[in-house]
């Protein structure tokens, strides 16, 4: 895979992941609801692709914030 995250997008991915997470784990949203399952999936979408550097979507549009040439 490609590297097609840059920092400073990496970093906001990471900082939403979390905190969808912890808004999870402290129950402030139900896991159990359509909208807690909703936001569970979308925390472990932005922590995976901060932690890989890379997004699905951003490869099937052509998108990259990534600065370094990873060739």
């Amino acid at each position: 895979m490609k590297r097609n995250v840059g920092t400073t997008d990496k970093y906001i991915r990471l900082i939403v992941g979390v905190v969808l997470a912890v808004l999870l784990a402290t129950g402030v949203v139900a896991i159990g609801t359509t909208l807690g399952i909703i936001l569970a999936v979308a925390a472990v979408i932005f922590l995976f692709t901060g932690l890989v550097n890379w997004c699905a979507i951003y490869a099937v549009v052509g998108a990259n914030t990534c600065k370094v040439d990873t060739n």
